[in-house]
């Protein structure tokens, strides 16, 4: 959803319009106009109007942040270096880390036209032959992804390859603990329980981080993935990560609208895969016989994504969030870690 800047991420669009006419952006020289879209939690997005062409800028949010988050620039480098991939991307155009244009670093890249799936369950103008269709595509996109040749396209430094499962928890129990406002034993003891286990042994690609529908664009009319977008946790990390966190509706309730979960729908007769099926898909199009250490990677999607949420809650707290929404999104993360802690006590 589009609308005007808010007060909070209001910039200079002249100073913005004589930087990018300078570096060569067409339609640059001949002004902007601005729109802020509206659902991202994290890093400020914009549409940019310039002449006939149209642009996506992200941009860090204003104020103080959490060490290590909001890195635009990591977005920047890891689409860039896919566009020579056969994984889907946008055009990247430009990367500005002076931030006397518009008070942070930011980014630019094309427009495209499509659509953002809002939920997993795809209710509203999808046959069960396009659900079906959308969800084989994005298990194709992430497959694509995680099968990249990271020297190839140099991003053998992207991140360090050891250990990701430890680092991550050690980041994220961090980051909850920084934004953490009230009590939330679920939490704790599932971080306990991660940092009690030994991880699954290591395997290197490029994770996303937050690899699921709203992150994905489809095209206009077909049901199938023309980008994969929001790339700020991204990182050389555990594929298989990845591909929890993108199973994650199948462990949340549908009648609990704020997690957009599946539980309680009849997958078959909407056309969406059931776990098993989505995930052999996945193991066949990246040569895996099978994924034993499943309920390690739920259980670490949970905690992770509940830590997010909790950020996103602080944030909001402090008036410096980039969504409107922002406090009902982060009101989620205790019931995200109590899935959590089920799938943890129960494996």
């Amino acid at each position: 959803m589009l609308g005007p800047v808010t007060d909070a991420h209001r910039f200079d669009e002249a100073r913005l319009a004589r930087y990018l006419a300078e570096h060569g952006l067409p339609g640059a020289e001949r002004g902007l106009r601005v729109l802020q879209f509206q659902g991202g939690q994290s890093n400020p997005t914009f549409r940019v109007e310039a002449g006939d062409d149209a642009y996506v800028l992200r941009k860090k949010p204003p104020g103080t942040l959490l060490p290590s988050a909001h890195m635009v620039e990591r977005e920047y480098r890891v689409m860039a270096a896919l566009a020579r991939t056969d994984v889907p991307v946008p055009t990247m155009r430009l990367l500005c880390e002076d931030a006397s244009v518009i008070g942070t670093t930011f980014y630019v890249m094309d427009f495209l036209d499509g659509r953002i799936p809002g939920e997993p369950s795809l209710d509203d103008g999808y046959s069960p032959e396009e659900r079906a269709a959308v969800w084989d595509s994005m298990n194709d996109a992430m497959a694509r992804l995680h099968n990249a040749d990271i020297a190839a396209i140099g991003l053998g430094d992207f991140g360090k390859p050891a250990n990701y499962l430890g680092r991550q928890i050690d980041r994220w129990s961090r980051q909850f603990e920084a934004s953490k406002t009230d009590p939330m034993p679920d939490m704790d003891r599932l971080i306990a329980w991660l940092k009690e286990r030994e991880p699954p042994a290591d395997e290197v690609a490029i994770a996303h981080g937050d690899f699921r529908l709203p992150n994905l664009m489809l095209h206009p009319s077909e049901p199938k993935v023309i980008a994969i977008l929001d790339w700020e946790l991204s990182t050389l990390g555990h594929p298989l990560a990845d591909l929890a966190y993108n199973c994650m509706p199948y462990r949340m309730p549908y009648d609990e609208k704020a997690l957009k979960g599946m539980v309680g729908l009849d997958l078959a007769s909407r056309g969406i895969p059931a776990e098993a099926d989505y995930i052999a898909a996945y193991c066949r199009r990246t040569g895996r016989d099978g994924i034993p250490d499943l309920p390690y990677f739920q259980a670490f999607s949970f905690f992770r994504l509940a830590a997010i949420c909790q950020g996103v809650y602080a944030r909001g707290l402090a008036g410096n969030a980039s969504s409107l929404d922002a406090l009902e999104v982060g009101a989620k993360a205790p019931r995200l870690a109590e899935i959590g802690w089920e799938i943890a006590r129960g494996a």
